[in-house]
């Protein structure tokens, strides 16, 4: 096996390893929202992850003075990526149903995409038009299969907004911030990503964090906000910027619509949720959707070169 395709293999069970860890990581949300505010929850572990990262920073000696550009360059994508991510998706999913979740958050890819054609970052293949139709059409399965229901009526259009410009946030931090990995480490990077996006947070919710009995929180809180920042925050932050730099941000992207797989894995073992054929065949259907953009050659498509 070439170097290249190790790297690439690499990567994908990495991406793998951080759609298990959020995928996870929904109950555990819930688990914490039933004990802390949404913001006050969602700074708290941002500032944790915030934290080792700047240690790990120091600790790999790969720290270098960023050109004021490039400073200014991240902040944008920390604010408009980042940060919209966080923000949104908090507020959001406190206001509607946990169908229109998962299918709204099944966009990112799609979103990827666009930036990508927009911006004329990436080539947009066939195979990974494919591969994202695939995952999409499987998530709505799960969806459906769950009961959950995905609805527009009442307060779900607004939660359904801010979940929609919550996937977009994300789609722009993954777009934008792998052109910075040809000059600076992915250490860095996700340290001052995670700094920024904390500083920002702390801006809006600081009153509420004010607010909160901290040393009353038990311990089921405080153990779903250490998952939630050091591993779904921190450490799968991490995979996903190092990965785009290996395999590009599209085939990165359609990595994000494994987690509800596992989400509802989860689900079924820590809440007693359903767990169905449909569910079934629409996990089938997103990982042969990961499979079609990994094995382009095999499916007859032409393998494009990224920039």
């Amino acid at each position: 096996m070439k170097p290249t395709e190790k790297r690439t293999r690499l990567a994908e069970f990495a991406l793998l390893f951080a759609a298990i860890i959020w995928g996870v990581n929904s109950p555990v949300i819930k688990l914490g929202l039933q004990y802390a505010p949404p913001q006050p929850y969602n700074i708290t572990r941002l500032l944790l992850a915030s934290l080792l990262s700047l240690v790990l920073l120091a600790l790999s000696g790969k720290y270098r003075r960023m050109a004021r550009a490039d400073f200014w360059a991240l902040f944008r994508i920390s604010l408009i990526g980042f940060f919209v991510f966080q923000y949104f998706f908090i507020e959001g999913i406190q206001r509607t149903t946990a169908g229109n979740a998962a299918f709204m958050l099944c966009l990112m890819p799609v979103s990827v995409l666009l930036l990508n054609k927009l911006y004329g970052l990436e080539k947009m293949t066939r195979a990974i038009l494919i591969g994202i139709s695939c995952s999409v059409v499987g998530i709505v399965l799960i969806v459906i299969g769950a009961g959950r229901e995905i609805s527009l009526a009442g307060s779900h259009l607004l939660g359904s907004v801010f979940l929609v410009i919550s996937q977009a946030g994300y789609a722009y931090y993954t777009v934008f911030s792998r052109e910075l990995l040809a000059r600076y480490s992915t250490y860095q990077i996700t340290a001052f990503l995670l700094l920024m996006t904390s500083a920002l947070l702390l801006v809006v919710s600081a009153p509420d964090m004010l607010r909160v009995d901290w040393v009353a929180l038990p311990a089921a809180a405080w153990g779903s906000i250490l998952y939630s920042g050091l591993l779904a925050l921190f450490l799968c932050n991490f995979l996903w910027i190092w990965a785009t730099g290996i395999i590009g941000t599209s085939r990165t992207a359609i990595f994000n619509n494994i987690s509800p797989v596992f989400a509802v894995i989860a689900g079924y073992f820590m809440l007693g949720e359903t767990f169905g054929l449909l569910q079934i065949a629409g996990a089938v259907l997103v990982f042969y959707g990961v499979h079609v953009t990994r094995h382009r050659k095999q499916f007859g498509f032409r393998k494009s070169s990224e920039k």
